[in-house]
């Protein structure tokens, strides 16, 4: 028999791709399936951004680039940052990457280890947990609660710290519930984290756009007392719908950047260079897309507010970022992933159990937004009859 390391016998998935492939194949045979499973935008990438990727290609831009990504790409990647936080970083540390994950699997990889303990948010994005996991770290989670509005809690994330403590992931706003973690907490959090300098922070800020009714997202850039030791996470795929581009970005302090820059060469080579164009014109070009994209979900969000909240058993607090809701469950006497199962079975409507995102997702499913107010209500009302049978 072959023997494999036993970190493949703990790493685990993303049950959104399989929910996906599950609704495809029932999709293929016939049944009308409304997908609110899959965390993706359902609008087309900008055109000039297109245009730019076609324009790289026929500008014979079709060889390797720099590991690190494209001079000309970090330093959109610099200015798209100073204005979004005002603050200004160094393209020598900017790293473009094939996608978000990239960052989350260099940050694990580089601090992961036995013996090692790494915090992450739970319910959370499932690939924190598994990463941890296939290192041989302990993953330690930092409890996302509803009666908190689903953002974390500074008192209780710095509790769970110890002398094991090397990594510590945050997420706002927040996949799968919708969070958005207030600029106080987050200021009592990095005050805290002052007395512990040996945790490393990595902030996902994927969804820094997507954010309704007045909250403002706090990018931890903004802390300077942090920044040696802070890794950001970002990218182009939520916020100009490049899912498919395996577009990110990550900021990295001194210390690690030739760490990533080695993994880089060992692992990806490089991003795509056409893609690397693309990304420029994003960041650079009109962002009326992007403005139009956010008015789209924010309208969506609270259909699915007031359609969810009229269910028999569900209650949902409304979500302040990105574009998923959550909704607790808990009174229809469903446990999460079989009411999610049967739905997309018996009612074709694509969900995600709560508990693939953490332990404390029990009770809850994850409804993604991305889709048309037409489906969105289709979905509820097909979500109702299944109910009331």
């Amino acid at each position: 028999m072959l023997r494999t390391i036993s970190g493949f016998d703990r790493i685990g998935e993303e049950n959104a791709f399989a929910v996906l492939a599950r609704a495809t194949a029932l999709a293929a045979q016939g049944k009308d399936i409304i997908n609110l499973g899959i965390g993706q935008p359902d609008f087309k990438t900008p055109g000039h951004i297109v245009e730019a990727a076609i324009k790289a290609l026929r500008d014979g831009h079709h060889g390797y680039t720099p590991a690190t990504g494209l001079l000309a790409a970090r330093e959109a990647v610099v200015r798209r940052t100073l204005t979004t936080t005002g603050v200004e970083v160094s393209p020598e540390n900017v790293i473009i990457v094939p996608g978000g994950k990239v960052t989350m699997f260099a940050a694990i990889l580089i601090f992961g280890e036995p013996g090692a303990e790494i915090l992450y948010p739970d319910p959370g994005f499932p690939i924190y947990r598994s990463m941890i996991e296939f290192t041989g770290a302990t993953p330690v989670p930092v409890p996302i609660r509803e009666e908190n509005g689903f953002a974390f809690s500074a008192e209780e994330t710095l509790a769970l710290i110890t002398p094991r403590t090397r990594l510590l992931i945050l997420n706002s706003p927040a996949n799968p519930t919708g969070g958005v973690t207030p600029k106080a907490e987050i200021e009592k959090l990095v005050k805290g984290l002052e007395a512990h300098p040996h945790v490393a922070i990595m902030s996902d800020e994927i969804y820094d756009v997507m954010t309704y009714d007045g909250e403002e997202h706090c990018s931890l850039l903004t802390f300077p007392s942090i920044r040696d030791r802070l890794i950001v996470l970002n990218g182009w795929s939520k916020t100009w719908a490049m899912t498919g581009w395996r577009m990110g970005w990550s900021i990295w302090p001194d210390s690690l950047y030739d760490k990533v820059r080695k993994l880089a060469v060992n692992c990806w080579s490089c991003v795509n260079a056409p893609s690397q164009y693309a990304g420029i014109a994003a960041i650079d070009g009109p962002q009326d897309d992007v403005e139009k994209m956010c008015r789209a979900f924010d309208s969506r969000r609270r259909i699915v507010v007031d359609g969810l909240n009229s269910l028999p058993g569900i209650s949902c607090a409304t979500p302040k970022g990105a574009f998923y809701a959550f909704p607790n469950i808990k009174q229809t006497g469903w446990p999460a992933k079989q009411l999610a199962a049967a739905l997309l079975d018996e009612a074709g409507v694509a969900l995600i159990g709560g508990p693939d995102f953490g332990i404390l997702g029990e009770g809850y499913i994850r409804l993604s937004y991305a889709n048309s107010e037409e489906n969105i209500l289709r979905a509820i009302e097909r979500i109702e009859r299944f109910l009331a049978r």
